[in-house]
């Protein structure tokens, strides 16, 4: 079997068992994928991070041990999820072709430095999940790490599953889609491949999210597969069994990046120029915004009030969020957008009042 090389596929497919359960299951599930053409890469949970003890928590090494089983069976490459010194060691020992760290080990950076010093030296590809919480700084802390480690930057992949939010969503992790456009700027060289699964929780938008990756030009998905997907023993709700896998993964349209039709380029061009000049129109209203922003800094800073009127601030959020469907704008977007606003008029303010002069 030849080596497996990141990068050497797009877009790449990786796929399998949220857990490995059993033998059987294991095998099962992954000769099944390998079955539908459409799997680069087999994955399987051998430890199990959960955010309650007590609950399943992963069967181990001897997962380990079905994994490279499958991997002989199937002749697809495998990897499964690390967090110490001893994953490191132990998936390595089995022949595991990929390691990815997750997003409850990318928030530690003594977690992830301990991973990253057991592969220093080793020919191996890392892939790293964003942290669970919305932050780029530790996300690309991660990927440094990684980086002084000797592990170069073609072996480096990035894995968006998404990120914990304090509200309503209908996905179990609101995929933040702008997050990303940053880390992808930061580390333009490195393979970025969607997590559908976690992003979801459930089947219902995989197909969605997936095909928005694409559009965004991923390079890859990475889709949880179980033979019994509802008798999973962890995040059965978000698996699909291997042939309705193969059908998700069929049906996504990958674009291709550019055409040389001269009516496309004309189109585009002239599309972008009145996108130029909204944005141009946009951004000096907003500069007008923060003025006035200002001012009303000053008259509270001489009548000793304070920054923050919650309720003047829920008026205008309110207000705007009951304009969405006539805006034709969802309310996740109004909400960045308005918090984005909300916090920078703060910081205008707080300047002013906090000014000697």
């Amino acid at each position: 079997m030849e080596k497996f090389v990141l990068g050497a596929k797009r877009p790449l497919i990786i796929s399998g068992p949220c857990s490995a359960e059993t033998r059987e299951q294991t095998l099962d599930t992954c000769v099944r994928l390998a079955a539908t053409g459409v799997v680069d890469v087999l994955r399987a949970g051998i430890w199990k991070p959960r955010t309650q003890p007590g609950s399943f928590e992963g069967v181990g090494l001897k997962g380990l041990a079905w994994m490279a089983e499958a991997k002989r069976l199937t002749g697809l490459p495998f990897g499964v999820e690390v967090a110490t010194r001893k994953h490191v060691e132990s998936a390595l020992e089995f022949g595991a072709d990929v390691l990815w760290i997750g997003a409850r080990t990318t928030v530690s950076p003594f977690a992830v430095q301990e991973v990253a010093d057991a592969v220093r030296g080793v020919d191996t590809t890392i892939l790293i999940k964003n942290p669970m919480n919305p932050d780029i700084n530790l996300w690309a802390g991660a990927v440094t790490r990684f980086l002084n480690a000797g592990i170069p930057a073609e072996r480096i992949g990035l894995i968006h599953r998404g990120f914990s939010y304090f509200g309503h969503s209908k996905y179990r992790n609101p995929p933040m889609w702008h997050m990303i456009l940053e880390m992808r700027s930061r580390f333009p060289e490195m393979m970025m491949i969607c997590d559908p699964s976690h992003i979801c929780g459930c089947r219902d938008y995989l197909l969605e999210i997936s095909q928005t990756a694409a559009d965004l030009r991923y390079d890859g998905l990475i889709i949880e597969s179980h033979i019994c997907p509802d008798k999973a023993w962890s995040d059965a709700a978000q698996q699909l069994v291997p042939d309705d896998l193969e059908a998700l993964v069929r049906r996504i349209n990958w674009r291709k990046d550019a055409t040389d039709d001269p009516a496309f380029k004309q189109s585009l061009e002239l599309y972008r120029r009145e996108i130029d000049q909204i944005d141009a129109e946009l951004f000096e209203l907003l500069s007008r915004r923060m003025k006035i922003s200002e001012k009303i800094g000053r008259v509270k800073k001489e009548n000793n009030v304070a920054i923050l009127q919650s309720s003047r601030w829920g008026s205008i959020r309110d207000r705007v969020l009951s304009q969405s469907e006539q805006l034709d704008l969802s309310k996740d977007f109004l909400k960045v957008v308005l918090e984005a606003i909300h916090l920078e008029s703060i910081n205008r303010q707080n300047q002013v009042m906090n000014s000697e002069q």
